[in-house]
């Protein structure tokens, strides 16, 4: 699979709590960061996603928020 976004991080599914119309998706990177995402339930069941899944996460860098203390 190939795409345009270079924010990919490899990581292993921890937990997939499935709602109603949504996905929440925890996943541990190789550091031992976790990392969630939310994604609607369809998507999470095409996927196949389970705890222990290799998957990678694809961040958009238009939606990523810096923040300071």
């Amino acid at each position: 699979m190939q795409l345009s976004s270079r924010n990919q991080l490899r990581a292993t599914v921890v937990e997939v709590k499935l709602g109603g119309i949504m996905a929440e998706v925890v996943m541990r990177l190789q550091g031992g960061e976790e990392l969630v995402a939310a994604i609607t339930r369809s998507s999470a069941e095409r996927l196949g996603l389970e705890p222990g899944a290799q998957v990678s996460a694809v961040i958009k860098a238009t939606e990523i928020m810096v923040a300071t203390e």
